[in-house]
């Protein structure tokens, strides 16, 4: 067999996404590669494939009890074999896996890394034939990750003992090029195959709703939710207080909740885990504790109750919503109290026992420019989506038509966005503050330079003279609250910078001359209102407003759609799987808009394999019969 024979049989697609192919290749032939690609885009093929097509059994990495038994289960599905060796096996357990790779009975084995050098997997691993040694969540290895587990530093030496040195290949799905040295350096990769498929997921939403006290917050999310009852979705919060105080609200008001965080016992998280994974509850409230790896397919949200510490771990929590290509919904809750609790999280952070302190205070510097980063990107006027990316060193255009300051609730509220250029505003904003440092040996916050800038009788002005300056006034037209979303926009675009407290004191930067100089010009989204002659047809509206399209079926497919849904959570609770390993909801939108009545015809649709074709094919052909009858 091929790599083409192999995806088709086993994972029922026909052709590679952007990327699998070369790593594929690369892996076949021994190189070591580096995959940096977003949640959902497939990474887990990448080792997959070569793992069925290579001699031996290939060893996965992998961070989490419930990361690697959800993979093997998937595995078993498709007709792979397939184990995992981690604590929840007791040792009969987990000799009797040993005892089944000797007799070379599985392809894959999914290990935690803390077991790499304990004696008896040694003992295995050195006498094993092992081409392929797959790290996941290789971002866990970098001090500078959003995940820094110590236990990864020993993949190296692990690999060193070898015999034979494996191939290796690396993945993650959010990794700056800090991280990705990081990973190159501390796993030994040799010369590997860098392939980045790009950091965008254009079937995510992005958005941030700014909040003012948590009855205002609470209010906003309950809102948010009863727009999306019928979908699943996770709920973020900072603090494990949080997570327990919002989950009982939201049993209170009749939702399905559960709840996961570190400080509850084993058993609880593993139950509640399963609730949500089986979708026997539907919203999950969690700290970060929850959910690296989690391949749930049909989670169409992720609301953050609180700012997340940093865009890495953002980015990462935010994008286990959609996993299958539908439309979701990312949105962050945001208030200012909220930076004040992460700056402390951050502070009086002891997670890492293993560095020295002044490793530690290099670290919490870091994730302190993190978090300002982070606070940034919730106060920009300019598009979510470009801000994200460019934060991962990737370019994206001014507007991407598609997260809340691009579009939002713009059409249907009577607001359109433009793009606009603000470089004259710009060039009186930091002359502002440039004549202001001048006059005194400080600077003061971007709420105070909006009221000097609009020409406030602030008595606090007047004490300082500040009214005496060239650009008292200057912006009196514009308002103090566009003026502050110019403030905010220079601050994200690097010409202004920004304390990281509640005063937000904010200096020039070196950029800033390129402004006042030499000629730079400056753009920004802006909301404007509609006016009747740009009144659109609300066809049109419809059409644009792409988040609110979440449906994945025609009108007249949407009652086969349910039956196949129905059917496939009877056959997952019978197989003892979650719904989504029978066949993920895309799979099951082919089929209601395809209507396969033959076998042969069923394996045309994507996502559907031989062994579940086999497995499940006859019953799901019976509904769809029975649906055109």
């Amino acid at each position: 067999m091929d790599k083409y024979s192999i995806l088709k049989k086993y994972f029922g697609h026909t052709t590679f996404r952007d990327g699998q192919e070369r790593m594929i290749d690369a892996l076949l032939a021994g190189r070591d590669a580096l995959g940096i690609m977003p949640t959902g885009a497939g990474k887990s093929v990448c080792y997959q494939v070569p793992a069925l097509l290579l001699p031996g059994v290939t060893l996965v990495i992998s961070p989490l009890i419930s990361l690697m038994k959800d993979q093997v289960s998937a595995l078993l599905q498709s007709g792979i074999p397939a184990a995992y060796i981690n604590s929840s096996l007791a040792p009969a357990q987990y000799f009797e896996v040993l005892r089944g790779a000797r007799m070379g009975k599985y392809k894959l084995i999914y290990v935690a890394p803390e077991r790499l050098t304990s004696e008896s997997f040694l003992e295995f691993a050195l006498n094993a034939a092992i081409p392929l040694v797959a790290v996941d969540e290789a971002h866990c290895v970098s001090q500078w990750g959003q995940d820094f587990r110590p236990s990864y530093l020993k993949i190296s030496e692990f690999v060193s003992l070898m015999p034979r040195r494996p191939t290796l290949g690396a993945f993650t799905a959010t990794a700056t090029n800090d991280v990705r040295r990081d990973i190159r350096q501390l796993l030994t990769l040799n010369d590997p195959v860098s392939v980045i498929t790009g950091f965008d997921r254009s079937n995510l939403y992005f958005d941030v709703l700014h909040t003012r006290g948590t009855r205002n917050k609470q209010a906003l999310l309950f809102n948010l939710l009863a727009e999306r009852s019928d979908r699943s979705g996770i709920l973020y919060c900072s603090t494990r207080k949080t997570v327990e105080s919002l989950c009982d609200v939201l049993r209170d008001r009749g939702l399905t909740a559960t709840r996961y965080h570190a400080g509850l016992p084993d058993e609880e998280r593993r139950q509640n885990q399963e609730d949500f994974i089986y979708d026997r509850a539907r919203i999950m409230v969690a700290t970060n504790a929850f959910g690296m790896g989690i391949d749930k397919s049909n989670v169409s949200f992720v609301i953050h109750y609180n700012i997340p510490k940093n865009l890495e771990s953002y980015y990462q929590e935010a994008g286990r919503a959609g996993r299958d290509g539908s439309p979701a919904d990312c949105i962050l809750l945001f208030s200012e109290n909220d930076v004040m609790t992460a700056k402390y999280l951050i502070q009086n952070s002891d997670d890492n026992e293993e560095l020295s302190d002044e490793e530690r205070e290099l670290v919490r510097a870091k994730d302190l420019l993190r978090l300002r980063r982070m606070t940034e990107y919730c106060r920009t006027p300019g598009c979510f989506r470009r801000f994200i990316l460019g934060y991962f060193g990737e370019s994206a255009p001014e507007s991407c038509d598609y997260c809340g300051n691009c579009v939002g609730a713009a059409a249907a509220n009577g607001i359109r966005t433009e793009l606009r250029d603000i470089t004259i505003p710009a060039q009186k904003i930091l002359s502002c503050v440039a004549r202001a440092t001048r006059k005194y040996p400080y600077s003061f916050g971007v709420a105070f330079y909006a009221r000097i800038l609009t020409g406030s009788r602030d008595q606090r002005i007047a004490e300082l003279e500040l009214d005496t300056l060239s650009t008292y006034g200057i912006m009196k037209e514009e308002g103090k609250s566009l003026v502050r979303d110019y403030i905010e926009h220079l601050i994200s675009l690097g010409y202004l910078s920004a304390s990281d407290d509640q005063y937000r004191i904010i200096t020039l930067t070196d950029t800033a001359s390129d402004i006042l100089f030499h000629g730079k010009t400056v753009t920004m989204l802006m909301k404007l209102p509609i006016t009747p002659d740009e009144q659109q047809p609300e066809e049109t509206v419809r059409r644009k407003k792409k988040r609110t399209d979440n449906n994945l079926v025609s009108p007249e497919d949407a009652s086969l759609y349910e039956d196949l849904k129905k059917l496939r959570a009877h056959l997952a609770a019978m197989a003892g799987v979650p719904s989504y390993v029978v066949f993920t909801n895309a799979t099951l939108a082919a089929m209601a808009a395809e209507k396969p009545t033959t076998h042969d015809e069923l394996l045309e649709i994507s996502g559907v394999g031989e062994n579940k074709a086999n497995r499940y094919g006859k019953k799901f052909i019976e509904v769809i019969q029975s649906y055109t009858e």
